[in-house]
Formats: structure tokens, sequence, C-alpha cells
């Protein structure tokens, strides 16, 4: 290795340089950040100059080879190979990356630190670590708040790299106003519409439930926003009639998620979404930005997926999900909070 390389030491989480590596490293490739005179690498940006002879490094007055300092960093930073194998891809896609919240900032290709504001802020994840809702969501929301997108990168076994890019989303749509309908009765697991006319209003204005036979088949979902609206009138089976909070309880001992699902429903049809059930995709609804008529039903746009606030994020799931949303045209979304207060988290393939 010629005598010119930068030579560094490491201290703590970092490898410092002296002021001859400035002009190279920092002014020419923005590795590090200047600390007074000198230099200061993360240890990814060590192990990534490391392995292309650009620097060397010591640790306590002993020279360090790229097996040792990886070893070394791996013991120090926890989840180092996986941001090491992240930061080494973006860079190999001609991508400035530095150290920052929550595991690195990317810039846009043609610009660079000091010149334009980064474009990504990078989360980097393993495969197998179950990842919580409330973990996923605080970078998401510290992203949208400066304006940056959330490139999520989910290093697997092999060490391969998937991104995904993760953003709150704002839901919209152009639905119908129900129209009233008339008396129900809750059989087994679901609510039959006994009037013709009335089954037939609902499902031409508002895309509710499923004519069978001319009568009305609704979930309990749909019931219970319809019985909530004051558009039918519930009653069971031996002809007691049921109101809004008994309908959702007992509805809740057919249902374990009902009232979780509910409120996620009640939320898209009052922002004037049309909802159907989303079981033949794998997730709780598809949704509609508008539908015409029920003879002119457009592909939906979206599928949602209703999940606790303390859901766990499992990535083969996640993975799951949203390929196969992508292979038939709509975008995953996953909903989550309390009735009156939901919000959606939208998550999609990205190729850098």
């Amino acid at each position: 290795m010629p005598e010119e390389v930068p030579r560094g030491r490491l201290e703590g989480d970092r490898v410092l340089l002296g002021s001859t590596a400035v002009p190279e490293l920092y002014e020419g490739g923005y590795f590090g950040r200047k600390v007074d005179s000198r230099l200061a690498l993360s240890l990814v940006e060590a192990a990534y100059l490391m392995d292309r002879s650009r620097i060397m490094v010591s640790s306590n007055g002993s020279k360090l080879d790229f097996k040792g300092l990886f070893e070394l960093a791996s013991s120090i930073e926890r989840g180092f190979e996986f941001r090491y194998v992240v930061y080494k891809d973006l860079r190999e896609r001609g991508y400035y990356v530095q150290p920052g919240v929550p595991d690195f900032r990317v810039y846009p290709r043609g610009g660079h630190p000091g010149k334009t504001p980064a474009e990504f802020y990078v989360y980097v994840i393993s495969e197998r670590t179950p990842v919580p809702l409330a973990e996923m969501s605080e970078p998401i929301r510290v992203a949208g708040q400066v304006r940056k997108r959330l490139m999520i990168a989910v290093v697997d076994e092999e060490s391969d790299i998937t991104y995904y890019e993760a953003r709150e989303k704002e839901m919209s749509g152009k639905g119908w106003p129900g129209s009233s309908g008339g008396k129900a009765t809750l059989l087994e697991d679901r609510v039959v519409l006994w009037d013709e006319e009335a089954s037939k209003s609902l499902h031409n204005q508002g895309f509710y439930g499923k004519p069978v036979g001319g009568r009305l088949q609704l979930s309990l979902v749909e019931s219970a926003y319809l019985l909530d609206k004051g558009l039918i009138q519930m009653e069971d089976r031996e002809g007691r009639s049921l109101g809004v909070e008994e309908f959702r309880e007992r509805a809740g001992r057919i249902e374990a998620d009902f009232p979780m699902k509910y409120g996620v429903y009640r939320d898209l049809r009052e922002r004037d979404l049309v909802v159907k059930t989303g079981f033949k995709f794998g997730s709780h609804f598809r949704v509609y930005k508008q539908v015409e008529s029920p003879e002119k039903v457009p592909h939906s746009e979206y599928l949602v997926h209703a999940v606790a606030e303390d859901y766990m994020f499992h990535l083969p799931v996640v993975s799951r999900a949203v390929r196969l949303a992508h292979s038939v045209r709509k975008q995953m979304i996953f909903a989550y909070g309390r009735e009156g207060n939901v919000r959606y988290l939208e998550i999609r393939r990205l190729k850098p």
C-alpha cells in the first residue's frame, strides 16, 4: 500500500484521520465530516474505504486489515454488517451517502452535500428482525416533517437488498352518498336486507353489499356503518331490535378484529372512498376512489389492511403483501390508529 494513503486511528465508534485526508476524501468524495482540522469517518465509511485500499487504520498501535476492522466494527455497532452492505450498494450505484438519521442520508444523482439537500433518509433492517409499527412510523414522520422520502433497505439472509419507500398517505375519494334502506336481520355472520327496492338502492347508490336473489347481503362492517348512519334498521333472528352498540358488541364476538376493521372502514367511507372486502388479495379491504355504477366497476386503487398500534411488521409478510399489490396494480396501505384518528402508511417497492 503506497505511503501517501491516509492513515487513521480507530477511536470508539469512528476512525480519525489527519488533515491530509480532507481534500481527497471529504472534498473529493464527501466521506466523513471535519472535526477541527481532522477527518472523522463512521465505521461503515472506514470499512468501505479500507476495502478499496484508500486508507489504513490502526487500533491500539496495531495495524488492522479489513477483516480485523470489520470484526471490531461489528462488535462495536449493532447491525453494522447490514448497514455496510447497504452503504456499499448505494455508493456503487453512484449516490453520495452520509451517516444520519435513522441510518443514512442519500443525495440525488448529480447532487452532493453542500450543493443539494438529501433526497432520502435510509432505514436499514434485517429480514429476520420484526419491526414494531411505532419504530417504523417514527422515521416516516421525521422524514415527512423535513420533506424527505424514507427508503427502507431490507437485507435478506443472502445479503441481497430490497428497497421500499414508506410514507404517510392521504386517502380521499369521490364516493356516493348512501340512500335509506329498510329492515335487516343479523344471521350467522352477516346481515340480510330483505326489501328488494331498498337493497337495489343501497347497492346502486353506495356499492354496499352483494345482491343475492334480489336481497342484499351485507358484511358486518357495512352493516355497522349503515346502522350508525341511520340508513338501515337492525333486528336479530327473534325479531328483537338491535341498536348500534349492541350490534357492534355482537359483531365483535363473531369477528375478533371487528372493532379495528370497523374503525378503518368507517374512516375510509367518511373520506368518500368506496370500500369492499379485500379477502381475495389477502387484505381487509380493497378500496376505490370512485365507482360510477355497479355495472362499471373499475380496478380498485388500494389494498388496505388494518393493524393495531402495537403491530409488529414481519418483513417476509410485508414483502408478499407489497408484491401482490404491485402485481394487481394497486397500492399497499396499512391503516392504524383509533376510530376517529386513523392514519395510513403506504409501502411500495423502490428501484434506486
